[in-house]
């Protein structure tokens, strides 16, 4: 083989790797920036959770504010989610067929149970809550709202999904989310200790959840090709879920969740 031919074979190989890394590297960024919501997130903060330098940052983020997907608040200097994202979102305005099929289970468990329900997808190697209903009971823990992201591992229902995937494959993400657990006082120990406990328990339960003085219980729920795609999560007050009641509420849990995968496998 000439050499011409070869540089012709390199350029066709490397050119399309290249291509992808960018773009992986400019999602990894937009994710971060996701899970900051309307207040932003430094520079510094991006550099750290991506694990890329702070030039490749730059040069990312500036790409997308000229494309209109990424803003900078000039008053505090953070980064945020541009207004044109919202606006690509309007291509796909019907909900997915898992917020449709969990609707039903949503209001179902609500009403027996009384405290806050919320259900979270998988995105990635974050969690995405895409659903919440406040209960009757009076006082509600509402320690997330709708569109918030976390790393998988943060939350009780990030570690009722990792708990239901192949444990090399929990540990593969875990692993990736090692540098972005800092900022919620985790680390990846701790977050793998947690998703064996939920394998043994078939549920997940965090003693102490987002909000001091709080504890959550989350399942998880299977696409029809076995992948865990979703969890549903109670969070009360402790004195809510003593060991009687924490194992009702899993039951329920669990019944819905069981509901929610026949409904999606139609």
């Amino acid at each position: 083989m000439d050499k011409t031919t070869s540089a012709k074979s390199t350029r066709r190989i490397t050119g399309p790797r290249q291509g992808a890394q960018a773009i992986r590297r400019a999602l990894a960024v937009l994710r971060i920036l996701a899970a900051g919501r309307e207040d932003g997130v430094l520079l510094a903060e991006v550099v750290r959770a991506t694990g890329l330098t702070r030039p490749t940052v730059h040069r990312i983020v500036h790409v997308l504010i000229e494309e209109g997907i990424v803003e900078r608040h000039d008053r505090t200097g953070r980064y945020a989610i541009g207004n044109q994202v919202p606006e690509l979102a309007l291509a796909r305005p019907r909900p997915s067929r898992l917020l449709i099929a969990a609707n039903p289970s949503l209001q179902r468990a609500s009403a027996e149970i009384g405290d806050t329900l919320f259900l979270t997808v998988r995105t990635g190697n974050d969690t995405l809550c895409v659903d919440r209903r406040i209960g009757v009971y009076p006082i509600q823990v509402l320690s997330i709202e709708v569109g918030a992201r976390r790393p998988l591992g943060v939350s009780s229902a990030g570690v009722a999904i990792l708990a239901a995937m192949p444990a090399q494959d929990a540990r593969k993400i875990v692993a990736a989310n090692e540098k972005r657990l800092e900022a919620y006082r985790t680390d990846v120990a701790t977050v793998l200790g947690q998703v064996t406990a939920a394998r043994r328990l078939g549920y997940g339960m965090r003693e102490i959840g987002l909000v001091q003085g709080t504890k959550s219980i989350s399942t998880w729920i299977k696409t029809p090709d076995g992948r865990p795609a979703a969890a549903m999560t109670v969070s009360a007050v402790r004195t809510r879920l003593g060991p009687r009641r924490e194992q009702e509420v899993a039951e329920i849990l669990l019944r819905e969740a069981r509901i929610i995968e026949q409904a999606i496998r139609g």
